[in-house]
């Protein structure tokens, strides 16, 4: 599985993308900027991206809305430290389906996630 990493606190990209490489099915790229992404997005979606809804530049949303019309199978999960039900419906209306809060199970949540296992993680 082809996944981007859109993240710009380089201490917690480096801990995901080796979280979730552990997983041989798993090949993460990173990418520190919204606009660094939409630059490889040009060749063509990934798998699944997580993208961080706070960024320097274009946020998280912002990406996924210049995106989500070319979106078809592929998952697009927001990660935010925001815990708040009022961004969170935010989001459902701008049609994220997964988000997923940086906690002590981010790494749980994002591969339930990531392998559709999420009806116990969805929004948690």
């Amino acid at each position: 599985m082809n996944i981007y990493l859109v993240e710009d606190d380089q201490l917690y990209s480096d801990f995901v993308k080796k979280s979730l490489s552990q997983n041989p099915s798993y090949k993460v790229t990173v990418f520190e900027t919204a606009e660094d992404a939409l630059k490889a997005l040009e060749a063509g979606l990934p798998d699944a991206m997580i993208v961080d809804y706070k960024l320097p530049g274009m946020s998280g949303i912002e990406l996924f809305e210049s995106i989500k019309g070319k979106i078809e199978n592929q998952k697009v999960i927001m990660l935010s430290a925001i815990d708040d039900g009022n961004m969170v419906l935010s989001f459902i209306q701008k049609g994220v389906r997964d988000y997923v809060i940086k906690d002590d199970t981010v790494i749980e949540s994002l591969v339930a996630v990531l392998e559709g296992n999420d009806e116990d993680y969805l929004f948690n």
